[in-house]
């Protein structure tokens, strides 16, 4: 694991290189070879290039070099395009002679398996003996558009290079961030760099926000994700983007858990890797959206918009000319999460002095008069531009952007509301020539075409404006040991965690009848009996628990049946007791527990317990470890935090016990992050307020365990 402080180091060279040298440089244009020197002429980078080739001689109209070693200097930036077998040697040179970063281009490495894997991480010693930052390999490279720095053999530069601006592109997959480009040069939108990663080697995805978040022409950030292998450095990368005010817009692909293999235990099957990347992406102040389109959407609407125009709530006022067309943009905001309150009377009085027809609710139908002149458009919008009711107005036309008559009363309108109101969030839901929409961004105005998705976009703005401040990080975690009995049954589980502060009730572990006797004079009817056995993890599979259990009488009965019945199905299994637990009554039951991630540490997990647990999944997941307003915040999002609240006329559950228990487990995972790999409280019953919370059953897994399942 490279050290934080690394994250983004030495990627001028990617960029801003003074001299390119170019490894397999070819006469063939079709080739890996040939398209960046081809590139690098026909797009007019100043800097000096120099081809290398074994055979020397003249390669596209330049001298070429045998070597790296025979060029007249050391060049910044070395793009390698030959066969995979020579990468190592062509990276050993480039290092010893000083390069500075290198794109290896070439393919054949650990996506190819096991010897390839070995080949790449030679290459990446290399990088990490010389300082050397490697791109790659089997990547597509990188471009640096202000400097016109090629490194790539994308086809994406095939007939255009795109404009400058401030929109930088990273991705992991090559083609993704290709397309990516061209999409967003077809959109106008301008792009500052682009950089894919490919097998990550050495320089990775956080390197790449990285560089963007500290790059000076880049002011959105576009990327394209598959998986992250180390936690701590993308969490750094986003902390810089962030604090540098850059917003951050993530495709995450790959959100089916079928690849993934889901753990035994009811927290394993509910948090899967794609709820924990929502999590972490999330609190690094991402946005992240479900597809490449709008991708491009909320990165073109936020280089439109720039960092002052950005919402700070979710409340929207929409404008038609169409009643239709309003109940549809009123549902899809609905469908967002997007609000639309009722403007203020002084408004609606407003908008019905200039159109007297009109619907001034929220919807605002303001009929077709709106189209005839611009000063009675431009009256209404004004009028909606200073409710504060709103904190964003959406404005819909179907055609008016393709008819010259109309087009002129809306571009006029627009920019007399710009020039009034110049901070004011407007989003155009409208079809529009591509020279109409590059006049209306350069106004201010985002275009987005289709109803979804310009509520989609405008969901996204809200979600990066009104973002709160990550939480404060709090004293730090200071790291401990278990001892090894405490995996053994739920019995040790469960003290070593009341140790840590998780609510349990009175309970005892007995070796005869005489002991469960005592032990229940002792806590008090009635009572639940369950198996001790480090041997079976399901109790309830053998017939080991007893539950309602209310004399003494049955006790003895329950106590003599209980060892007959697990004798009878678990012949082989070591029986160390008896345990005699109070029984709760009533409440509400949750599922509480945490889950290791490989990458990003342990999370902690709360949902709606008992039988309904994995039918419904409705579950809340954050990083460990939280205090209790997080803890509490986890609790009100879930769709089944009514139950805890009193609906229907049931009593108030006490949620702030909830919340303890939640934030005490989250710490205690947190404490032993290097030893227990899974956590599983089922249930957690909640009871009436004031009256607590109590883990009825608990499981630990240790790391190794985790370790042999895979």
């Amino acid at each position: 694991m490279q050290a934080l402080v690394e994250v983004g180091r030495g990627l001028e060279a990617l960029f801003s290189p003074r001299s390119i040298a170019i490894l397999g440089a070819s006469d063939d244009v079709t080739k890996i070879g040939g398209r960046p020197l081809q590139f690098l002429r026909k797009y007019g980078y100043a800097g000096r290039i120099y081809p290398v080739n074994r055979k020397a001689g003249v390669v596209q109209t330049l001298q070429a070099h045998a070597s790296v070693a025979d060029l007249p200097e050391a060049p910044e930036l070395a793009v390698i395009a030959v066969p995979p077998e020579g990468v190592l040697d062509a990276v050993e040179d480039c290092a010893g002679r000083g390069v500075r970063a290198a794109v290896v281009l070439s393919a054949g490495f650990s996506e190819m398996g096991e010897e390839g894997g070995r080949l790449q991480a030679r290459i990446a010693q290399v990088a990490r003996r010389s300082g050397m930052r490697i791109v790659g390999p089997n990547c597509l490279g990188a471009i640096g558009v202000p400097d016109r720095s090629i490194a790539t053999f994308s086809v994406a530069l095939e007939d255009t290079f795109p404009a400058a601006g401030p929109v930088g592109i990273v991705s992991q997959s090559g083609n993704l961030g290709s397309y990516t480009l061209r999409l967003a040069s077809e959109r106008g939108l301008g792009i500052s760099r682009m950089l894919t990663t490919g097998n990550e080697c050495d320089v990775d995805i956080a390197d790449a926000i990285a560089s963007l978040a500290t790059d000076p022409g880049t002011s959105v950030i576009l990327c394209c994700m598959e998986t992250c292998r180390d936690g701590a450095r993308l969490h750094k990368a986003m902390a810089m983007a962030r604090e540098a005010g850059k917003p951050l817009v993530v495709l995450k692909v790959g959100v089916s858990e079928a690849g993934s293999a889901a753990a035994a235990s009811h927290t394993g099957a509910l948090a899967g890797s794609d709820a924990v990347f929502d999590v972490v992406l999330r609190n690094g102040g991402a946005i992240r959206v479900p597809s490449i389109e709008q991708l491009l959407e909320v990165g073109h609407a936020l280089a439109v918009l720039g960092p002052d125009r950005l919402p700070r709530g979710n409340k929207v006022a929409v404008l038609t000319a169409s009643g239709g067309f309003g109940v549809l943009l009123a549902d899809a905001a609905s469908a967002h999460g997007l609000a639309l309150p009722r403007l203020a009377a002084p408004t609606r009085e407003r908008i019905l002095q200039v159109v007297p027809f009109a619907s001034p609710a929220n919807p605002v139908d303001m009929t077709a008069q709106v189209s005839s002149r611009p000063e009675v458009l431009a009256k209404v919008l004004a009028a909606v531009a200073e409710d504060d009711s709103c904190d964003a107005l959406v404005l819909q036309s179907a055609n008016a952007f393709h008819v010259p008559r109309l087009r002129e009363v809306f571009l006029t309108a627009l920019a007399q509301v710009r020039k009034e109101h110049p901070s004011r969030l407007i989003v155009l839901c409208a079809r529009a020539p591509q020279e109409v929409r590059t006049q209306l961004n350069a106004m201010g105005f985002p275009v987005v075409e289709g109803i979804d998705a310009a509520c989609a976009t405008l969901a996204a703005l809200v979600h990066f404006g009104a973002r709160a401040e990550p939480a404060s990080a709090g004293a730090a975690i200071e790291r401990e040991t278990l001892p090894a009995e405490a995996f053994a049954t739920e019995a040790s589980a469960k003290a070593a965690l009341a140790r840590a502060g998780l609510p349990v009730l009175k309970e005892a572990v007995v070796a005869s009848r005489d002991e469960a006797l005592a032990a229940a004079r002792d806590i008090g009817f009635p009572l639940v009996l369950k198996i001790v056995s480090p041997d079976i993890a399901h109790k309830t599979e053998v017939g080991g628990v007893v539950m309602d259990v209310r004399s003494e009488g049955q006790l003895i009965e329950a106590y003599e049946s209980l060892l007959a019945r697990v004798a009878h199905k678990a012949p082989q299994a070591r029986v160390t007791g008896v345990l005699v637990a109070q029984m709760a009554q009533g409440g509400v039951e949750l599922i509480l527990g945490t889950r290791k991630d490989p990458v990003f540490g342990p999370m902690v997990m709360v949902g709606l317990g008992g039988i309904f647990a994995e039918v419904l999944k409705d579950v809340a997941l954050q990083s460990a470890p939280v205090d209790e307003a997080q803890a509490t915040a986890m609790l009100r999002s879930l769709k089944a935090f009514p139950l805890l609240d009193g609906a229907r006329g049931r009593p108030k559950a006490d949620v702030q016990a909830a919340a303890r228990a939640v934030a005490a487990l989250s710490c205690f995972a947190a404490r032993h992050a290097g030893e227990v790999a899974e956590i599983d409280i089922n249930p957690l019953v909640v009871l009436e307020a004031g009256k607590g919370a109590f883990a009825l059953d608990a499981l630990l897994i240790p790391e190794q365990a985790e370790k042999g399942k895979q």
